[in-house]
């Protein structure tokens, strides 16, 4: 059976008795580690407990696909339910799981943690399709679960986040659930002790730029400079930093989407008579001064309108394929990048 996004929570509260396996699989590695522990915690709260809990890496099951079968049907020495978590796993569990279809008995709950499975994939189908068995699509936060997350997670500590904070901290998660736990986590024990007043009880602005603004969102900003100047050199010298010191590639694309959008909006503007002054104001998070002013302005010039739609289009398609096609993220967000820088260069050539 297939799990809808609408049945997520309540299935890892409480699954289904009369499913002996599930398969939970995607492009958010995070997410799916998050959630097996969640599933498997609702069976087992002690995932530590040795008579209840076994582990089983995935190609253990290529060659002994008759394992898993047997370790469903094997009794608890000390009573609850078992969990046999199997990871992680790719193509090679999918015969154990066909033995798991076909075992006569047993009350363990299967926990399979798959990786980015396409939808030709023999373990996916097999899991969607029959009765006993269910599949769990992970895939990156789009930015509305990314809010509510932060909120929740800021909430269950006694804080709020003020809009601008909210914005800011969005914009620079990348969609990965386990790089957005810890960046959270990280803002939230920096606020921990600073909880006594009113005023420290609201996550600002100035505490999200004191914490996350690190040397990744640097990279970044070197990452878009380069792109959108059409400088190749540089370009490829800054997306070897950003991905070497663990930026994430959907991160990346959305910041492109994000000074790409700017540049849009304010064109448009201009170009229907408006003050160009008000429309950078409207763009929120434009400097008024300084050398990102300065650059914004240079981009301005170089990408007229309709390149700039071009642009968006392919920064759109570019983020669709890191969630979908199962294609590394990282060569697609550099492909993204060569493709736009090189649409810079050959624009100023002929100027």
């Amino acid at each position: 059976m297939k799990i809808e996004p609408r049945q997520v929570e309540a299935f890892l509260k409480k699954p289904d008795p009369r499913i002996r396996g599930v398969v939970i699989y995607g492009n958010d590695d995070g997410l799916v580690a998050e959630r097996a522990v969640a599933l498997a915690k609702a069976v087992c709260p002690d995932l530590g407990d040795p008579f209840r809990v076994v582990d089983i890496a995935g190609d253990v099951l290529k060659g002994d696909p008759a394992r898993l079968a047997d370790e469903f049907g094997a009794l608890s020495m000390m009573g609850g339910r078992r969990v046999i978590r199997v990871r992680p796993a790719g193509e090679e569990a999918t015969a154990a799981l066909k033995n798991l279809v076909a075992a006569a008995a047993g009350d363990a709950l299967i926990v399979v943690e798959g990786g980015n499975l396409t939808p030709r994939s023999g373990l996916r189908a097999l899991a969607e399709t029959e009765a006993c068995l269910a599949a769990m699509p992970c895939y990156m936060d789009n930015e509305a679960a990314l809010e509510g997350l932060v909120e929740s997670a800021a909430r269950a500590q006694g804080l709020a986040v003020d809009a601008d904070a909210l914005q800011w901290i969005v914009e620079r998660l990348g969609g990965d659930r386990g790089q957005t736990r810890s960046e959270i986590d990280k803002l939230l024990l920096y606020k921990a002790g600073d909880k006594a007043s009113d005023a420290g009880k609201t996550i600002t602005l100035g505490d999200a730029v004191d914490i996350l603004g690190d040397t990744a969102a640097i990279g970044i900003d070197n990452v878009i400079a380069a792109t959108f100047d059409g400088e190749l050199v540089a370009l490829d010298r800054a997306l070897d930093r950003v991905f070497s010191e663990g930026g994430h590639p959907v991160q990346l694309v959305r910041s492109l989407q994000r000074h790409a959008d700017q540049l849009h909006l304010v064109s448009a503007h201009a170009g229907k008579g408006g003050n160009i002054e008000a429309a950078m104001f409207k763009a929120r998070g434009l400097p008024r001064g300084g050398p990102v002013r300065q650059r914004f302005e240079r981009h301005l010039r170089a990408w007229p309108l309709r390149r700039l739609g071009d642009a968006l289009q392919a920064i759109l398609k570019a983020e669709i394929d890191c969630k979908s096609t199962g294609l590394p993220d990282e060569a697609l967000a550099r492909r993204l990048c060569l493709a736009l820088a090189s649409s810079a260069r050959s624009a100023k050539a002929r100027r």
